[in-house]
């Protein structure tokens, strides 16, 4: 198999995110990849540029929200990163609601939702990285398989190179797959 050398620039696979900020007292979302877990603990990561009005928000509040569309929300989802919450009121574009813990608002349409209290923030090349303590949860309840998510009901978007893609199938479980390789291997 022959390999051959790339641009150095990220490529992807990047979880699709909307994030959910208040702003001056109104509802914003903005679309990001950049998203994801920091340790075990219940903190994840976002990064905006310093320059997105969502950031504006983040600051002022002091949360945000996580909210993973589903892939029949590829539109608006895209939408969401292409136009400004400066000059674009994106507030109608879905159904809003809050958690009593925090001042950042959900989308009822995705189906899982996270809201997040800001416990640090590290500016980075034009971005400001901001990691937030997940302090509530949600989910759709047509999307619970057993009473615990399922990624396939969720259907969430994953951005690679220009474009969206969906899941597909379960190609393996978490720490099961790697115990029955290891079984293989004369340890």
């Amino acid at each position: 198999m022959k390999k051959v050398k790339l641009p150095n620039r990220p490529f992807g696979p990047f979880p699709t995110m909307l994030v959910g900020v208040d702003v001056n007292g109104k509802p914003n979302y903005v679309t990001i990849g950049a998203c994801g877990v920091v340790s075990l603990e219940n903190v994840l990561y976002i990064s905006l540029k310093n320059t997105h009005h969502s950031t504006l928000g983040v600051k002022e509040n002091g949360y945000f929200s996580v909210n993973i569309p589903s892939a029949d929300m590829v539109q608006k989802t895209d939408y969401c990163g292409v136009v400004s919450g400066k000059t674009v009121d994106k507030s109608m574009l879905f159904t809003s609601f809050y958690d009593d813990l925090g001042k950042a608002p959900m989308i009822k349409e995705c189906p899982m939702n996270l809201l997040c209290k800001v416990i640090n923030s590290v500016p980075m090349f034009g971005f400001e990285m901001f990691f937030g303590e997940i302090v509530a949860v949600y989910g759709n309840e047509e999307c619970l398989s057993a009473g615990k998510l399922d990624p396939l009901k969720v259907n969430p978007m994953i951005m690679m190179g220009s474009s969206y893609f969906s899941l597909g199938q379960v190609v393996g479980q978490v720490f099961k797959e790697g115990v029955e390789f290891k079984k293989t291997q004369n340890e």
